[in-house]
């Protein structure tokens, strides 16, 4: 038997791994007990318990996995499971610092205080806005006040009449106008006239004027003492005040303290705010245009807000540790802020205006962050790890840390931070952020990798379709019957392209579902069904097709050169695929090659255009030492050659293409046709050894489509890696080809078994000297060899013969 007959097409049931309906032990998803969704996640699932259980500092987690995974969805539900039982939150609060409003203190309270110590207080002040105008309106409290004015008002006229006695008995008047006191001399009782003075002696005149200027010292003295007499007035009134409002607010403040009495800090906040009230009790006094109507009291409140609590977090709904999802993490998103009003043109701001953000709202529970968006927002990144590493919470404002404003703002107390944060993001975040982020490996020390995907046994079949069977009841879909159950089970590995595997994207099996649901109710089911999944998946095709349908139009009417039929010497069907978001499609590509006598080098004219990728570099250079090394291995290899993908006017990447390479090399060595009707893909290395690439289904189909439109000949077919066998999952019209003899489908392991193929020649194994057939492949290619060897000698030769003469 040669190698060319020994090679047969693969049989069309290795060519998909079908899910037999039978197999599966229920009629539809409504029998199957739901799984979790983080089935199959077992390595992940206990990263995530030892992450979630050990308390020491530093162990917080990075989920990773790809897009799709449903990453998130699947972590909320794992931790709402988790934390069913646990402490309670704490609620968390900011009030007046009376001593420094400019930093607010934090108050730590139970759960649910907070919220009803906020509406005591503002309870509170309402009740001090009825109750202490009425105080001063009381006739106890006007009788005292009558009592001090009068007393002080006597006071007063006692020292005048005093002084204006003894200026009697002086012949002295003491008279009142409008501008003060003035002193007078008197003559029988009666003020004498100026003329009268005069006329006096300068004796009785100097007499006089002593008797005024002792006079007026005296005054001076009672003119002196009266606005100490007026302050101790007010000092009596204010004492009177305090002492009466006291006696009110007591009453007031009492029953607050009784009922806060466990908490410390809260019954130091009331005496404060008790304290203050009694300073300030004139503020409460009403004015004009004021009312104690209800609607007004609750008006008013807001002109006290420093005795009003600001409630950060309230947990009272709250039975177990929060899970918080912050969608925009952004720098006060995270951290919190301080916000600003407008007063006259002015911003002001107080304690009252302080806002939470997602720290403060997990804090006792767990922060769900994505690792990009963090990463993306500005100082986001830093303000988290400065805030885990010092365990408190610091409210910061992205104009204070680029020194954009110098405007005077709160510094809130900062709060005591205790919680687990876990980023969610792929995996190279996570392996860039270790790298080259020191602080990262201290922070985040659990990594939690999520699996892709899961083998594809008995027992994973039927727990997969119990995580199916929990999707559908999760999104109020109808049943799936089990033919449903088994397409979707052969479209996920698929999906995946690996038979032997089944995905765990749980965002596109969803996605696949709900499609499933609408045109099973387009066509009025209750059962969702294979047919409706067909139609599900043959849609979305259909919305993404419109680039394959005109690549494929340009083959067809050959304006893109591929040729399925015929032979052609250094010309061969590459494959290659194309990658549209989530859609791929193949598409055939030709590849040609010269050569000639040369120096040993092989161009890769994509690589001196810049169109090549670093791989499909690599893979040149390896196919370029296998050549020298089977037809030169102890000598120079006399040979010149180019490779070039034909009409491609985009970037080229991947190793997939170096059997298809390699062969049209030799083809062009040789002079040896090789079949059109036969497209190849596979990878080799220094040994050629054919090795597994990505892609095959689309590679397949996209050459199996033209060859279609063009007609099935029966002798059309694909050559590809023998381990790429497990991940054959192609589609109907493929298999139907194949099974009746029109397509031809070829696994291989070595460059041989290509060669033998795609010229229909035995490629020709060496003899105990190293010898080759000559009529084989190798035998023809090393026969050139050594003619070029010959050649090449020869005109070295020529070359120095000519030196010698000119010598």
């Amino acid at each position: 038997m040669t190698e060319k007959e020994s090679i047969q097409a693969l049989p069309a049931e290795r060519l998909y791994r079908r899910c037999d309906p039978a197999t599966l032990p229920f009629k539809d998803t409504t029998e199957l007990e739901h799984l979790d969704n983080y089935f199959g996640q077992d390595r992940a699932l206990e990263a995530l318990r030892f992450g979630l259980g050990i308390n020491h500092e530093g162990y917080n987690i990075y989920v990773m996995g790809s897009s799709g995974m449903g990453k998130h969805e699947m972590l909320r539900d794992f931790l709402q499971q988790q934390v069913t039982e646990g402490p309670r939150p704490h609620d968390w609060c900011y009030i007046n610092n009376f001593s420094a409003p400019q930093q607010p203190k934090v108050l730590k309270l139970p759960c649910g205080i907070a919220s009803c110590l906020k509406k005591d207080m503002e309870q509170c002040v309402e009740d001090l806005l009825v109750t202490i105008p009425g105080v001063f309106q009381s006739a106890e409290y006007k009788a005292r006040l009558n009592e001090i004015s009068e007393e002080y008002s006597d006071r007063e006229q006692k020292a005048f009449a005093a002084l204006r006695d003894k200026a009697k008995q002086m012949d002295i008047a003491l008279m009142q106008t409008p501008s003060g006191y003035t002193l007078a001399p008197l003559a029988n009782e009666e003020v004498i006239t100026p003329k009268e003075f005069e006329a006096l002696s300068e004796d009785e005149q100097k007499a006089i004027e002593e008797k005024i200027n002792e006079l007026k010292e005296e005054l001076k003295e009672v003119v002196l003492q009266m606005p100490l007499w007026m302050k101790e007035g007010r000092e009596r009134m204010k004492k009177l005040n305090q002492n009466i409002v006291q006696n009110a607010v007591n009453q007031i403040f009492r029953e607050l303290e009784n009922r806060y009495g466990e908490h410390e800090e809260v019954v130091s906040f009331l005496s404060k705010v008790k304290q203050n009230v009694i300073e300030n009790a004139d503020e409460f006094r009403e004015e004009e245009g004021q009312s104690s109507m209800p609607e007004d009291l609750k008006a008013r409140v807001h002109e006290f807000p420093m005795y009003k609590v600001n409630v950060l977090v309230d947990n009272s709904d709250s039975c177990s540790p929060p899970i918080v999802y912050e969608d925009n993490p952004s720098l006060n998103n995270l951290m919190g802020r301080v916000e600003h009003e407008a007063q006259f043109g002015t911003l002001t701001t107080d304690f009252t205006l302080i806002r939470n953000g997602a720290l403060h709202r997990a804090n006792g529970g767990y922060l769900l962050l994505d690792a990009v968006k963090v990463l993306t927002n500005p100082f986001a990144w830093d303000s988290l790890k400065r805030a885990l590493q010092s365990r408190e919470i610091r409210i910061e404002s992205i104009d204070q840390l680029l020194s954009l404003v110098s405007t005077k703002s709160l510094e809130p107390q900062p709060v005591p931070l205790d919680l687990k944060v876990i980023l969610l993001g792929e995996r190279i975040i996570y392996y860039l952020l270790q790298a080259y982020d020191p602080d990262f490996n201290l922070l985040f020390k659990v990594p939690a990798d999520l699996s892709e995907d899961l083998p594809r046994n008995a027992e994973n079949t039927l727990g997969y379709a119990r995580l199916i069977a929990a999707l559908q009841h999760k999104k109020s879909l109808r049943p799936l019957d089990t033919g449903a159950v088994a397409r979707v089970i052969e479209q996920g590995s698929r999906m995946l392209e690996d038979a032997e595997k089944l995905p765990l994207h749980l965002n596109r099996l969803t996605d696949l579902l709900c499609e499933s649901d609408y045109y099973a109710g387009v066509a009025g089911a209750e059962h969702i069904s294979a047919e409706h999944l067909q139609q599900a998946v043959d849609a979305a095709t259909r919305r993404m097709d419109h680039f394959r349908e005109r690549i494929h139009e340009s083959i067809l009417r050959d304006i893109q050169l591929v040729a399925t039929s015929g032979t052609r010497v250094a010309q061969i069907n590459g494959l290659s695929v194309f990658l549209l978001g989530g859609y791929a499609f193949g598409q055939p590509t030709r590849i040609t090659a010269q050569a000639r006598l040369g120096s040993g080098k092989v161009v890769d004219i994509e690589r001196e255009v810049k169109l090549g990728g670093n791989i499909h570099s690599k893979a040149v250079l390896i196919l370029s030492a296998f050549i020298a090394s089977r037809f030169a291995k102890d000598r120079p290899l006399p040979i010149s050659a180019s490779l070039v993908f034909e009409q491609s006017y985009g970037g080229v990447e991947g190793d997939s293409a170096s059997v298809a390479e390699i062969t049209v090399l030799l083809s062009a060595i040789a002079d040896i046709p090789i079949r059109q009707e036969l497209a190849v893909t596979g990878s080799i290395n220094q040994h050629g050894q054919v090795q597994a690439i990505g892609g095959i289904n689309q590679k397949i189909e996209g050459f199996f489509d033209i060859c279609q439109a063009r007609g099935l000949t029966g002798s059309q077919g694909v050559v590809m890696p023998s381990a790429n066998t497990q991940h054959l999952m192609l589609d109907r019209r493929v298999i139907d080809a194949v099974t009746e003899g029109r397509f031809h489908i070829y696994a291989i392991s070595t460059i041989d078994e290509a060669l033998s193929l795609l010229t229909g020649l035995n490629a020709g194994v060496p003899d105990t000297l190293g010898q080759y057939p000559a009529e084989s492949v190798n035998g023809r290619v090393a026969a050139k060899i050594e003619a070029w060897i010959a050649a090449a000698k020869k005109f070295a030769a020529h070359d120095k013969g000519d030196e010698d003469s000119d010598e």
